[in-house]
């Protein structure tokens, strides 16, 4: 059988990838040219499509116009298109390359390809195929200027694996003709890792070439995958390359492309299944972050203020707070991609809540999102911890993605029930649970602060022995394992390396453990392996939400885990999440936890997810609700005035005697708020527009206790001058 490249890429001399050094912090994307309406003020911005999005008209203005407006007006400019599908009519017609290529798109057992859009088909990636993308897309890019690329969204359905297309792939790949996967566990096995090995195909092709040519031209393009997380791949059953792109040494960082939209999934907890927004986000952005982070790769965490799907606008603000937050608690990263399609978000009418009419964005939302997105232009990494025991993680593989569809022999996983089975009975008590890659536990980083490893194959398979390896010589140095499973689905008995080659094992788990010293077929029970300690627990995660009470045996055995075996410390329960952050304050109140109590804080704060940007001296978020304050005891230099909050983002600051001048921008029809930090109530305030005209309606405020200034008027992307005298 074909192996899969699983082994951790590390150079030569030792070391581990360098950061990347590409200065941009926030970006956004859009396949518009550059309008009033959507100057949203990021560092850079990443123009979609050489032939724009197929669902908007910006096809109609070339590309390199695009990318010039956006110059024009400051940004760095990027270049983002979807390898798994785009803009790319003329190679399925034949108008490239004289040939018809609608026979590889991606096709289901009924024989209908699966569509993104009109003659749009998600894409078999074959040679040919990556041909095209290089000479007809990316040479076009380079020659442009742009050195740095995104290639979104490798993306293969579970569901597919019926093309001839396919097929071909199949018999170069494996050498023996196609298999079809709903036969067997075996067949649904080898289509996954097949999908998955032709977009880390495609990736590596793609950007190895686009590196190569840009070199050509004097560049250093930087090469970037904005990719769902691997906890919503595996939930909406989508193959994708993930953790195993870091052995890439062409692949420059990712996009965790995480929003409303994935984290709305609903999953199961305590026998019920519902939206558990912020919980998930902040399980998706975790996986994300612990796939990047040994690597040293760059990571923007991706937010929408909208979602796919039209909903109304108080559903759009409350979800966007819940994962806005959940990405905010990860202080270890602070790039951001703020927004996708802000023509959508600005341009295009939504419902009112309890209503069928359709508005534009209401003032109160679109004054709030950008006081936020402002906030992360300036957010700073950190090194202080989410509130809560640190230590307990989640051990995942990409392989997760490999059994989730079809079913077989019975054995269902309902809602991706056996990895939040492991997550969710931790997360809905406070305790801030990581995530860990099986694909990186050759980075000494990869366990470095983990205590005590949760890990299963009830949903997920080792696709190779190495990691084995790891994981024993971790528990022998002290390191504490969680293995749940009753290792009875029917993908253990799949033709791998565990049953091949030597090994005779019914389960890849008796691999692990006859490697730890154990008997193959632990009983449940608790085993002392080394300096370390193994607990066998004889149920599949999944049992522990499926039912009311399912999760009290598992939690007492983490418990007990960490506490007495790895001496971690008493395992802390709440219902809350905290993290300051710089001079943030980064709060989440869990339902469905330990208590219904609220969460207050007490201090001077400027409560951000409020478009008045109110001063408040006590904070109290209820559960299921979350916060983002400014606090107001940790400003740096609190002699110097200084913007501390604002729904435009700041240019040009000067401070002279007795004065503080600043120019402030953001899109057209917005309204801004901002609140200043000064030494003195002001006594004369100038405010003009570009044309240097005084703005009218300007509102003002003055907080004698903070000492700061509340302002509010109309933004504008040409610039709105502001002169305050003390």
């Amino acid at each position: 059988m074909r192996k899969l490249l699983v082994i951790c890429f590390v150079a030569l001399t030792g070391q581990l990838f360098a950061q990347s050094n590409d200065p941009v912090k926030t970006t956004f994307q859009t396949s518009r040219e550059w309008m009033p309406a959507i100057d949203v003020r990021a560092d850079a911005v990443m123009v979609y499509g050489v032939g724009g999005n197929p669902s908007d008209r910006s096809k109609r203005i070339p590309f390199e116009e695009r990318v010039q407006s956006w110059r024009d007006h400051g940004y760095v400019a990027h270049f983002m298109t979807g390898i798994a599908w785009g803009e790319y009519q003329d190679y399925f017609t034949g108008e490239w390359d004289g040939k018809r290529h609608l026979d590889e798109g991606q096709v289901q057992q009924n024989g209908d390809t699966i569509w993104h859009g009109h003659m749009v088909p998600y894409i078999v990636p074959s040679e040919n195929y990556l041909k095209y993308l290089k000479e007809k897309h990316v040479k076009r890019v380079i020659d442009a200027g742009v050195n740095a690329i995104f290639m979104e969204e490798p993306e293969f359905w579970a569901r597919a694996g019926y093309s001839e297309a396919f097929k071909r792939e199949w018999k170069a790949f494996y050498g023996f003709d196609w298999r079809p996967q709903d036969k067997s566990p075996e067949n649904t096995y080898l289509a996954n890792k097949l999908k998955y090995h032709l977009y880390y195909r495609a990736l590596n092709e793609v950007f190895t070439y686009a590196k190569e040519y840009g070199k050509s031209k004097g560049m250093d393009v930087k090469c970037y995958v904005p990719t769902h997380s691997l906890v919503n791949y595996s939930q909406w059953k989508i193959v994708s390359p993930e953790a195993s792109l870091a052995s890439l040494p062409c692949v420059d960082g990712y996009i965790a492309q995480v929003w409303t939209g994935t984290s709305r999934e609903p999953n199961y907890f305590n026998g019920k299944a519902k939206e558990r927004v912020f919980e998930t986000a902040f399980l998706e952005y975790g996986s994300m972050v612990s796939m990047t982070a040994p690597t040293h790769r760059k990571l923007f965490l991706l937010t929408d203020p909208v979602e796919d799907w039209p909903r109304n606008w108080q559903d759009y603000k409350q979800n966007y707070e819940a994962t806005f937050t959940a990405e905010l608690l990860y202080p270890t990263v602070n790039n951001y991609e703020v927004m996708p399609w802000p023509e959508r978000i600005y341009t295009r009418p939504y419902r009112l809540a309890g209503s069928d009419k359709e508005v534009l964005i209401p003032r109160y939302y679109s004054t709030q999102m950008q006081v936020m997105i402002n906030a992360l232009n300036k957010m700073p990494v950190s090194n202080h911890a989410v509130s809560g025991s640190q230590g307990i993680s989640i051990l995942m593989s990409n392989s997760l993605m490999f059994q989730q569809f079809p079913e077989h022999d019975g054995y269902r996983d309902p809602r991706f029930s056996n990895f939040y089975g492991q997550t969710l009975p931790l997360l809905k008590r406070g305790v801030p649970v990581g995530i860990s890659h099986m694909e990186n536990l050759c980075y000494p980083e990869a366990l470095k602060n983990t205590k005590v490893l949760i890990m299963s194959y009830s949903n997920m398979k080792p696709v190779s022995g190495e990691g084995h390896d790891y994981l024993a010589n971790w528990v022998q140095n002290g390191g504490v394992l969680i293995y749940c499973g009753r290792d009875d689905d029917p993908y253990q008995s799949v033709e791998e390396w565990w049953n091949t080659e030597g090994n005779r094992y019914k389960a890849p788990s008796e691999d692990l453990f006859v490697k730890m010293g154990l008997n193959p077929d632990l009983l449940a029970g608790q085993y002392t392996v080394g300096k370390g300690v193994v607990y066998v627990i004889r149920e599949d995660p999944k049992e522990f939400v499926l039912k009311k009470g399912g999760d009290a045996s598992f939690i007492h055995i983490v418990k007990d885990a960490y506490e007495e075996s790895a001496h971690a410390g008493k395992l802390v329960f709440k219902n809350s999440f905290y993290l300051e952050r710089g001079p943030y304050d980064i709060i989440f109140v869990t339902d469905e936890g330990v208590d219904a109590s609220p969460f207050s804080i007490h201090g001077s704060f400027i409560d951000l997810y409020d478009s008045k940007l109110p001063v408040l001296k006590t904070k109290t978020v209820q559960p299921g609700r979350e916060a983002l304050l400014f606090d107001l005891r940790r400003v740096k230099s609190k002699r110097n005035p200084q913007v501390l909050a604002a729904a435009a983002r700041v240019y040009d600051e000067t401070t002279k005697a007795e004065q503080y001048s600043f120019v402030v921008k953001s899109p057209l029809k917005t309204t801004n708020s901002m609140r200043i930090l000064l030494p003195k109530k002001p006594r004369k305030v100038q405010v003009q527009d570009a044309g240097g005209d005084e703005l009218p309606d300007v509102r003002t405020s003055w907080d004698n206790q903070s000492h700061t200034y509340w302002m509010g008027f109309e933004n504008s992307p040409d610039g709105i001058m502001v002169k305050i005298e003390w």
